[in-house]
């Protein structure tokens, strides 16, 4: 085990030494990529994240799982999840990656979810922004807000099918914490809530950022690739690197529909550090998303043939 751990870590030293004399040969074209990348940063993915972020949050610190949890409770029994479950998938579906995530541990934290539960919520509540799916894949690239529409809709049936897969999952395996907790009986200030939700919403999107950077740098060689192969593996690893690769085709709106099903592997890093310290597993999230992607393409094959 010990020799098999020891020869990975020698594996991934010898790649990310490889990578860094990438860099060092072709400074200037990673130069000009990170400075695409950080204009994104502050075009898009800020402004689409950072307010649903700190407001997500806020939420959960004023209470809103309690508020939440009678009204959702039909909905979540679906998935063997508490009604609380509830608010990490709506926010998860309104605000996009990784906000569900956050949502989903914030509940942990609190003591609305055990462990067991929450890293089944993982599976299906970490989800894209509605805004890139209608306005920047449907309107932008295939030229229709029906099509975006559509991926939306898509989206949001691949993740509950992809919930109703995992729900049976880790109900009695070893959980991190066997029994739920007892949530806070007192709830902060609205002024300490606030002050919290934006400061810590900021460091999370630092953290995003910083991934978004490094993986549309680490996509840029995969684009050149021929034929489906580059804009698929670039939507693997980083789904905004994706959007200009895209074409206004069949071929082109399943992969749009897989790839923001799936997240990309920079979207898998972000929620790992919204995780950070929480005490939950990625296992369930990168299962759930492979699910996700998978069956978000199938249903987009279903219906391109008369919506496009």
């Amino acid at each position: 085990m010990k020799a098999a751990k020891k020869r990975r870590r020698t594996d991934a030293c010898l790649v990310l030494c490889g990578v860094l004399i990438w860099f060092l040969a072709d400074a200037d074209r990673v130069r000009r990529a990170a400075a695409e990348a950080l204009i994104l940063c502050g075009s898009s993915v800020i402004p689409a994240l950072f307010p649903f972020l700190a407001v997500s949050t806020l939420l959960i610190s004023l209470g809103f799982g309690d508020w939440v949890s009678p009204r959702l409770a039909g909905l979540m029994a679906l998935f063997r999840l508490p009604g609380s479950a509830g608010s990490a998938l709506l926010l998860g579906l309104a605000g996009g990656y990784p906000i569900g995530a956050r949502t989903a541990a914030d509940l942990y934290e609190k003591g609305l979810l055990t462990s067991g539960e929450a890293e089944r919520l993982l599976a299906f509540c970490n989800n894209s922004n509605p805004v890139f799916l209608v306005s920047v894949l449907g309107a932008g690239v295939f030229g229709s807000v029906r099509a975006g529409i559509y991926l939306w809709l898509i989206h949001i049936l691949s993740a509950l099918l992809a919930g109703l897969f995992f729900r049976g999952k880790r109900k009695q395996t070893a959980p991190l914490r066997v029994t739920r907790r007892t949530p806070c009986q007192e709830l902060p200030s609205l002024p300490t809530a606030l002050v919290r939700a934006v400061q810590g919403s900021a460091l999370s999107m630092l953290s995003v950022c910083a991934f978004v950077v490094l993986f549309y740098v680490l996509a840029q060689p995969l684009g050149g690739l021929g034929g489906g192969l580059g804009p698929a593996l670039v939507g693997l690893t980083e789904l905004f690197s994706l959007t200009p690769m895209l074409t206004p085709s069949a071929s082109g709106f399943i992969l749009a529909s897989g790839c923001a099903g799936w997240g990309g592997l920079s979207v898998l890093c972000q929620t790992a550090s919204v995780l950070d310290g929480s005490g939950l597993r990625l296992r369930n999230c990168i299962l759930g998303k492979a699910l996700q992607g998978m069956l978000a393409a199938l249903l987009a094959a279903l219906v391109q043939g008369f919506l496009l």
